[in-house]
């Protein structure tokens, strides 16, 4: 997107579809957002200007009208025309905006934290140095913009996120999140920050994770859980792929308790699903729900447990 054609958009002068492209370019990522709004400011300031000046502009035009009058036989000039004025204005808005990207690119330490939120929908985002975030629904992640002076890649998690990480031994990534520390050179994890506790799934690599401390080394396929309060847990191996879900949009289950499953369905379909029958909360489960209607995974289950549902106001009942 170059900004001769936000100077369009801001003048009304652009195509019904060029409109829409710059309107989804705005919508598309935070920082074009961000680019836009300062854009904006500067329009609109320049604008107020242009406004201040006009009056001034007016009765000197008024005046020389006059003096023409007075004195017939000179020659006409052309009067102020509006149009071009504010093709000048647009002209030095470029001019101010390209100064300000320079400035903004080259000056160290001038950039604030970059924030990126999930809210009611998960998202992908690739961050300045190439690795690649997906951040489940109702979660955030902030992080500095790349700096060359800096030894370390920074980033701040709440809520829940894939990372795949993009290698850089000279320049370790690191994620903050409930006074934990997790620290790779280019590895792919999750991470799910609960209540009480936070958990850490290696996909691929080696992951250093350490808290107060204590430091834990994981490798692929570890898995580790550890409490808001108190010493952390031992490593275990990943029982299954649920922690998945919100990426491959499936549920795997490889001999997984009736109860985790449950646990997730309700984080995913934002549902309110109790196994009243506690003898099949237990029971184990391996199959694959590929993105089906909560409905649909239900039926499966009731049929497999010889289970029945009953639905209470937002209670969904396994009996």
């Amino acid at each position: 997107m170059d900004d001769e054609m936000l100077v369009k958009f801001l003048l009304n002068e652009v195509s019904e579809g060029d409109r829409e492209l710059v309107i989804k370019w705005i919508a598309v990522a935070p920082e074009n957002q961000r680019y836009f709004s300062h854009f904006q400011l500067i329009w609109e300031q320049s604008r107020l200007l242009a406004q201040s000046s006009t009056a001034d502009e007016n009765a000197a035009w008024l005046r020389f009208q006059d003096r023409i009058a007075a004195n017939p036989g000179q020659a006409i000039v052309v009067p102020f025309n509006k149009r071009n004025s504010w093709l000048k204005i647009a002209a030095m808005i470029i001019m101010i905006l390209s100064v300000l990207s320079f400035l903004y690119t080259v000056l160290p330490g001038r950039r604030g934290p970059v924030q990126l939120a999930s809210n009611g929908s998960v998202i992908i985002d690739t961050l300045p140095d190439n690795s690649v975030v997906t951040l489940n629904k109702n979660s955030t992640l902030s992080y500095e913009e790349e700096n060359g002076s800096k030894k370390y890649r920074k980033a701040k998690l709440k809520g829940e996120g894939f990372f795949k990480i993009y290698p850089n031994k000279s320049k370790p990534f690191i994620v903050e999140v409930d006074g934990i520390t997790v620290q790779v050179v280019g590895t792919s994890f999750n991470i799910k920050s609960f209540k009480d506790s936070t958990e850490i799934i290696v996909e691929t690599g080696v992951v250093k994770v350490s808290k107060d401390l204590e430091l834990i080394i994981l490798y692929k396929g570890d898995k580790i859980v550890i409490p808001k309060t108190g010493s952390a847990s031992k490593k275990q191996r990943t029982a299954d792929q649920l922690y998945n879900y919100y990426r491959s949009r499936q549920f795997v289950c490889d001999h997984t308790p009736l109860w985790k499953l449950i646990e997730v369905l309700n984080e995913a379909y934002d549902s309110n699903i109790i196994i009243e029958n506690k003898k099949a909360a237990n029971e184990l489960l391996t199959t694959t729900f590929d993105n089906e209607p909560l409905d649909n995974i239900l039926s499966v289950i009731t049929q497999t447990f010889n289970l029945t549902v009953e639905k209470r106001k937002d209670k969904i009942i396994l009996k």
